[in-house]
């Protein structure tokens, strides 16, 4: 079954820039950060609360980024999230950020894990994130 995207719009400034006024190939991580934690707040889950309340927090184990085409100065991106698998502990999410004309400008496959915030040891999502994701996922 295919994944269900969210997606995020966002807009190119100086700071994302190099002196040509094209994307620094590592702001597209930026941008895709970024989607998933407004992803996360969508579902309901603040980073921070989870953090405070349920003692887990995400970190990226691995990824890997393609890219096709330049961003510049002043163009809305359009950053999306598919989360492509989830597991009790880990998810692999695919991010494509595309102009906001379509184009698509880079994509990426984004491993993450669940680590409990005082060991930074895999543990599992709190089983309402997990719900959440999972519903989202459109099962």
């Amino acid at each position: 079954m295919s994944a269900t995207p969210a997606s995020w719009r966002y807009r190119v400034y100086w700071e994302h820039t190099d002196a040509g006024g094209v994307v620094y190939h590592a702001r597209y991580l930026n941008f895709m950060e970024r989607a998933r934690s407004d992803w996360l707040l969508a579902l309901g889950f603040p980073q921070i609360e989870l953090r405070e309340n349920a003692g887990c927090l995400f970190v990226v184990t691995s990824l890997a980024l393609d890219f096709r085409a330049p961003a510049r100065l002043e163009d809305e991106l359009d950053v999306d999230v598919v989360v492509e698998q989830l597991r009790a502990a880990s998810m692999r999410v695919s991010q494509r950020a595309r102009r906001a004309d379509g184009v698509l400008l880079a994509s990426g496959e984004v491993a993450i894990a669940c680590l409990a915030a005082g060991t930074f040891r895999p543990t599992r999502m709190p089983p309402a994130l997990h719900a959440a994701i999972h519903q989202f996922r459109g099962y």
